[in-house]
Formats: structure tokens, C-alpha cells, sequence
């Protein structure tokens, strides 16, 4: 029995980095793309195969990462509220951060 390849690799997706390994499934910011469609992210600075790293410069020449959009969603209320002492001053807003859950296919690098 073969053992798993360990890879990993470090892209940039949507303006953040992320640690993505193969199968892993991620919570990133909205993507424009459709449900059950596949994209492609070639922003990838860094890649892990088996110990053999490469690091970018700022991108990996040839690396890419794939990956299927499994669906789009709202990640959790979060509440803001602001209030200053002694004043009659108090402010709550809510906000609700719109999300895109990826899984990633391969990597290739």
C-alpha cells in the first residue's frame, strides 16, 4: 500500500491566503462563479509536494489550484455595537458576511 501524498499549497483567493490541501472543503468570500462550476486560481505563492517546496515571487510559475463551487450562502450574524459612557450614545448594527463554500480538486505545481 502506497502512502498519501502530503501537498499542500498557500493561494490567494478572493484577497486572502488560504492553506489548501486536496478534498478540503472552504469558506471563502463570494465568488461570482455558479453553484456546481469549476475555477481555477493561479495565485498560488507557495507549494508543498512530499518536502519538495517551491516558493513564488510572487506567484508560482505553472502552479495552479483547482476547485468545484458547491454552493453560496450567508456566514453568521455578527453584531457591532458601539456605546459611549455617560453620553445617551449607543449604536447596534448587524452584519452578515456573504460566503461561497469551495472543495478543492487538485493541485498542480
Amino acid at each position: 500500500m502506497q502512502p498519501l501524498k502530503d501537498m499542500y499549497a498557500i493561494v490567494n483567493i478572493a484577497g486572502q491566503q488560504f492553506k489548501v490541501s486536496e478534498n478540503q472543503n472552504l469558506y471563502v468570500h463570494r465568488l461570482a462563479n455558479d453553484e456546481g462550476s469549476s475555477v481555477e486560481f493561479n495565485n498560488v505563492l507557495f507549494v508543498d509536494n512530499d518536502g519538495k517546496i517551491k516558493i513564488g515571487s510572487p506567484n508560482v510559475s505553472g502552479a495552479c489550484v483547482k476547485a468545484k463551487i458547491l454552493s453560496h450562502l450567508k456566514g453568521d450574524k455578527v453584531i457591532v455595537f458601539k456605546k459611549k459612557r455617560r453620553k445617551g450614545y449607543r449604536l447596534k448594527r448587524g452584519h452578515r458576511q456573504y460566503l461561497t463554500r469551495i472543495q478543492i480538486e487538485s493541485i498542480k505545481g
